[in-house]
C-alpha cells in the first residue's frame, strides 16, 4: 500500500465512520482513504477555486454597493 499515518478524529467522526464500514461492507481505512480521495477530486474539478479571494480593484464589501442595501 503506502505510508501510515495517524490522524485524532473527534469520537463523533469516529462513530459516523463505523457506521458507514458496517452499511458498506468496508473497512474503515479503506473508507477514509475513499473520503480523501474524493476531497481531492472535488477540489480538482472546479480549477477557478485556486483564484478565489485573488481579484484586486472591488469593493470590499459587496453589499456596500448603492443600490444593494437593504436599507
Amino acid at each position: 500500500m503506502g505510508k501510515y499515518n495517524t490522524v485524532r478524529l473527534p469520537q463523533e467522526l469516529i462513530d459516523r465512520l463505523r457506521k458507514k464500514s458496517r452499511r458498506t461492507g468496508l473497512p474503515v481505512g479503506r473508507v477514509v482513504r475513499q473520503a480523501v480521495e474524493s476531497s481531492f477530486s472535488r477540489e480538482e474539478k472546479n480549477p477557478l477555486l485556486e483564484f478565489a479571494g485573488v481579484i484586486k480593484g472591488g469593493p470590499r464589501d459587496v453589499s456596500s454597493r448603492k443600490g444593494f442595501s437593504r436599507e
